[in-house]
């Protein structure tokens, strides 16, 4: 094999992977899902996606995992970063209504745990409540403000499609 074939295949096997074991929504289906990650959000694009649902739906951990923060922003409102347990990955919810009753940072959580339920907190309309969701790969530092974006949408499709929730 080429050099340069070993080295693609170096780099394919080697780059962790996101891999959430249980969906965000407990129901959650395919048609539910819209890629909006690359659509431009003011100056910068979006690089999450929405996901629509009555307010006060439970959400769920995707991984197992630790409540790295909770934050209030004011773009994201009531925000929960979750790191998985390897912290290759932070799972970050936005808009969330208010957190799971005993939430808190440091927290050891299991996938499919509630750990809070959908709102339009932030800058999301009153009128839409929603699931922002994204995926960010953590660096060496393990920030939790920090990190490569990665596109939630194929990795739900995915997750979904294969039936391994």
């Amino acid at each position: 094999m080429p050099a340069s074939m070993m080295i693609g295949l170096w780099l394919f096997i080697s780059t962790p992977v996101p891999r959430p074991m249980s969906p965000p929504i407990e129901g959650l289906t395919i048609g539910q899902l819209l890629d909006t990650f690359h659509q431009p959000r003011g100056s910068a694009q979006h690089e999450a996606i929405d996901i629509m649902a009555p307010r006060g739906t439970p959400v769920h951990a995707v991984v197992d995992g630790t409540i790295a923060k909770l934050f209030l922003s004011k773009p994201g409102g009531n925000t929960i970063y979750l790191f998985d347990r390897q912290t290759a990955f932070c799972y970050y919810y936005a808009h969330l209504d208010r957190y799971a009753a005993g939430l808190h940072e440091g927290m050891q959580v299991s996938h499919g745990d509630i750990v809070a339920y959908v709102g339009s907190t932030g800058n999301a309309s009153p009128n839409a409540p929603h699931l922002h969701f994204t995926i960010f790969e953590l660096g060496p530092e393990k920030h939790w403000w920090q990190g490569t974006p990665v596109n939630p949408y194929p990795v739900l499709f995915d997750l979904l499609s294969a039936g391994r929730h």
